[in-house]
């Protein structure tokens, strides 16, 4: 049975982060800050070794960059999800503006689909799609909250109603386990990455 354990690490903060605006495919960069913070931290031992891919959009890219991360490839299937026309919105704004309508939206979960964007379902059927047809027994991803949350809920059982189980350390791995058997499961959430000064 073929089973494929991997890490997924989100990017560094951008400006639209601290706005809390909606990034979805934009391509912001983080911020200088957020690459200074990285680069005084590495990738723990245990992953230090395995290849590692990043989502196309920048702040994906720079954020691996600021690790010393060497990617062997961006990745189609890691990229954050679409929000179609809402991205560039605050979803405080959206909620004011659409009311019950945004409300009944959410409420669908995994099936929730901003206007002319993807569902969290969407993003875990084209991971799916990337892991049953992936060789590598180990990876790593830097790639984006949308991406993690997808992955999670189908991990962790969650349909993303409610209050999410697990608080996510978006500095942190979250590590998963995937076979086409069992599908998707948690290996370890929250592994920090190492202080740089601590390298041998």
């Amino acid at each position: 049975m073929k089973q494929i354990r991997f890490a997924l690490l989100r990017h560094g903060v951008t400006a639209w982060n601290t706005e809390k605006r909606i990034q979805g495919r934009s391509d912001i960069s983080i911020m200088p800050e957020t690459a200074a913070w990285y680069r005084q931290h590495r990738l723990p031992d245990k992953w230090a070794n395995v290849p590692w891919f990043s989502s196309s959009l920048s702040r994906a890219r720079e954020t691996a960059d600021a690790l010393g991360i060497r990617t062997v490839a961006t990745e189609p299937a890691f990229i954050e999800m679409d929000w179609g026309t809402w991205e560039g919105e605050k979803l405080s704004d959206l909620r004011a503006r659409m009311g019950k309508d945004l409300r009944d939206n959410e409420d669908r979960g995994l099936d929730f689909r901003p206007d002319d964007g993807e569902s969290p379902r969407d993003v875990l059927n084209r991971v799916a799609t990337f892991l049953e047809d992936c060789n590598l027994p180990e990876f790593g991803v830097v790639t984006h909250k949308g991406v993690i949350r997808a992955v999670y809920a189908a991990a962790r059982g969650w349909d993303m109603m409610g209050k999410i189980p697990d608080k996510l350390d978006w500095h942190c791995l979250q590590v998963f386990q995937y076979s086409e058997e069992a599908g998707f499961s948690v290996d370890a959430l929250n592994v920090p990455l190492v202080p740089a000064q601590e390298s041998a």
